[in-house]
């Protein structure tokens, strides 16, 4: 029996690599989901003289993607934003994540603009209350302000057409 031991110990901590194996990195389990988006106000990045916070975004199904001109992965997901954006499905809020303003609004400039709105968290404390881990990340708020979905890293065609978008039909429905 004690020969088996060492056997079945391995076969164990085998199947806990198998299972973390299978399990995709950027789905990590948030604390956030069905909770209230924390709130924030922050002046927008196009207008600094402005605001906007969560308050203004109640009662609508909104998208939150946490960006910044310095992230390259930013750039993989950004065409697929600005191309799901031209379909007018929900708005996307951009949180510029401590970025320069001067460099967002060139970086907008030069690959297009899928937000309504960007607003500047150039301390990133807002990210912080938002559990950010890096960007970019995107967060799916329901009319009542909560959060229904979080996403870490880009958003792909595939996530989208099989994750957000059928989340997002349900909050609207």
């Amino acid at each position: 029996m004690k020969r088996f031991l060492p056997l079945g110990i391995f076969l164990v901590l085998a199947v806990f690599l198998a299972l973390g194996l299978s399990l995709d990195p950027r789905e990590v389990p948030s604390p956030l989901i069905d909770k209230a988006a924390p709130a924030f106000r922050l002046p927008q990045l196009q207008d600094p003289g402005k605001t906007l916070g969560t308050e203004d975004l109640k009662g609508r199904v909104w998208i939150l993607n946490v960006w910044a001109s310095w992230c390259v992965a930013c750039l993989e997901e950004h065409p697929i934003l600005v191309d799901f954006s031209k379909q007018n499905v929900l708005p996307i809020y951009g949180l510029n994540y401590k970025d320069k303003r001067e460099d967002a609004l060139k970086w907008l400039d030069k690959h297009g603009n899928p937000y309504m709105l960007s607003i500047e968290d150039s301390d990133g404390r807002v990210g912080i209350d938002y559990g950010v881990y890096g960007v970019p990340e995107t967060y799916v708020i329901d009319r009542n302000g909560i959060i229904r979905y979080k996403r870490i890293g880009p958003v792909t065609v595939r996530i989208l057409q099989e994750k957000i978008l059928p989340l997002v039909r349900q909050l609207q429905g």
